[in-house]
């Protein structure tokens, strides 16, 4: 296996905290939310610490918070309850269109700045393509998730399956490892996750409870592929101010190049490093939800 490329070294900028009741203060943190891509307690014990380097980086002081949903952590930016949000790639392009979030940063992966979704199938239901879907019990993350939702959808799309109306259930699992899990155990048939950043480095969404399920493997298969979707983001809310907002940002980039920080990415979302990010690498993202039709708001809206 390839070694996973890392951040490379950033200088260290000066902590510039804030002045007492301006933001970034004590008085006045800024709040910090991150997805719950997997289960959000271990998202929380990876975000916190993460959150107090970051902390110590910059000077400022950081309130961490896991919502309960995507569409929850975009609403709370809109609402400017959340002012930094680690947004999966689709839940960034509805923040942007709706409340004119900004991404400051993306992911890294093995060196790829892009993953694939996929779809997945017990390797005991003679499901050998997405036709043999049609008919059966199906699990999604959330429908603000690219590759667990938006791009898996497409897929299916491309072959003539509305996801509405083809399967007997739908549901929506809430994390790329509770898919895995509902797969492993036939609750569903099949399911939409994450896949792998580079081709031939196995680190799709199956890997995520390989500790708890040794033989995930072996039971759980990959039925197809989608094309690449651009890595997850740091996203700020609307209005943030400049100044503080690169403070963040160099911040970020600062502890994401430190043995601790890279640790850190690492087990809050199998983060290698961060790099600059604008909004036009997500127009694919934007491109896919319109050959599908979807409605933003209706996508944002609570299940």
């Amino acid at each position: 296996m390839a070694s996973p490329a890392a951040s490379p070294a950033v200088a260290m900028p000066a902590p510039k905290p804030a002045a007492a009741g301006e933001l970034g203060s004590a008085a006045k943190p800024l709040k910090m939310a991150f997805v719950p891509s997997s289960d959000s307690q271990k998202v929380l014990a990876s975000g916190q610490p993460l959150a107090d380097l970051l902390a110590k980086v910059t000077g400022l002081v950081f309130q961490v918070s896991v919502p309960t949903s995507y569409a929850a952590v975009i609403e709370a930016m809109g609402a400017e309850n959340v002012d930094i949000g680690w947004l999966a790639p689709f839940a960034y392009v509805l923040a942007r269109d709706k409340y004119q979030s900004e991404v400051i940063l993306s992911s890294v992966r093995g060196g790829s700045k892009t993953y694939t979704g996929q779809i997945i199938a017990h390797a005991d239901s003679g499901i050998t393509n997405i036709e043999g879907l049609k008919g059966k019990k199906f699990a999604f993350v959330d429908s603000g998730s690219a590759s667990g939702f938006l791009y898996p959808n497409a897929l299916l799309a491309s072959k003539s399956i509305d996801y509405k109306t083809a399967f007997s259930e739908t549901i929506f699992a809430g994390g790329h490892d509770k898919v895995v899990i509902a797969v492993y155990n036939k609750q569903v048939d099949g399911g939409a996750t994450f896949g792998d950043s580079v081709v031939g480095v196995q680190t799709d969404a199956r890997t995520l409870v390989a500790s708890t399920l040794p033989d995930v493997l072996a039971k759980v298969k990959v039925v197809d592929v989608t094309p690449p979707i651009p890595n997850d983001t740091v996203s700020v809310r609307k209005g943030l101010p400049a100044a503080l907002v690169a403070q963040i940002k160099e911040g970020l980039l600062a502890a994401a190049s430190t043995p601790d920080g890279k640790g850190l990415l690492n087990s809050l979302y199998r983060i290698d490093g961060l790099a600059g990010a604008e909004d036009k690498e997500y127009d694919s993202v934007r491109n896919a939800a319109k050959v599908l039709n979807l409605n933003l708001e209706q996508e944002l809206a609570p299940r």
